[in-house]
């Protein structure tokens, strides 16, 4: 807590007029260009490693960056989709996995080992990643098996997004992308998932220029 109050401190001390104003300005309304599906993870900072300014970002964290199937009665990610796309029609949704993710080691030693109701009943909805990855699917078998399981986990989190009709109609119209990364934290590394190649690829200069002419088509 010290550190978290000597940071609103400093953020007072540092608060240039510019800065000000862009507060101002947002005061008035958003209008973020993504949804960042993220998880709850502290050492997962999507402000730090996406350089990210205040407006830029919607953001949702749970415990494993998972969205329920369209299907389910779960309400609480539904209303980020509905709201993000229907309200502030963003144009990108972007979940982001990483590596060492304790809600995966969980789902690999066994959903039926955790004690916890209410993260037992949570957890339920990665066991679709998890009977994929027992099937033999994987993206990259060189990754110890919790964290091949959180990259089959981000494509099962993109699968359950196409799957709401909202959304589903604007992708078939290009009006939306979905998009699929992948945090290393022992790395610091980035990556996205580029189909054409099967696997996560690490963004950097020419990776970045292919997803940004993906936005562009």
């Amino acid at each position: 807590m010290k550190k978290l109050i000597q940071g609103i401190v400093d953020f007072r001390k540092s608060l240039t007029d510019e800065r000000r104003a862009l507060f101002a300005k947002l005061a008035l309304g958003q209008k973020p260009d993504a949804l960042f599906i993220a998880c709850s993870d502290s050492r997962v900072a999507p402000n730090v490693f996406a350089s990210t300014d205040p407006g830029d970002l919607f953001v949702l964290r749970n415990m494993g960056n998972l969205v329920p199937p369209s299907t389910s009665e779960e309400a609480s990610v539904q209303a980020v989709l509905e709201f993000s796309v229907l309200s502030l029609q963003v144009s990108n949704i972007i979940v982001c996995g990483h590596s060492e993710c304790g809600a995966m080691i969980a789902l690999t030693e066994g959903i039926n080992t955790i004690t916890y109701p209410h993260m037992h009943s949570w957890l339920k909805i990665g066991e679709t990643s998890l009977q994929k990855m027992n099937e033999g699917f994987s993206l990259d078998t060189n990754l110890s098996k919790h964290n091949q399981l959180s990259q089959i986990n981000v494509l099962q989190q993109l699968e359950h997004i196409s799957q709401y009709p909202f959304i589903n109609e604007r992708l078939s119209r290009g009006d939306i992308q979905i998009h699929g990364w992948w945090f290393d934290i022992g790395k610091a590394d980035v990556y996205c998932y580029e189909p054409t190649l099967g696997k996560f690829v690490i963004i950097e200069e020419a990776e970045a220029q292919l997803i940004l002419n993906r936005l562009q088509n």
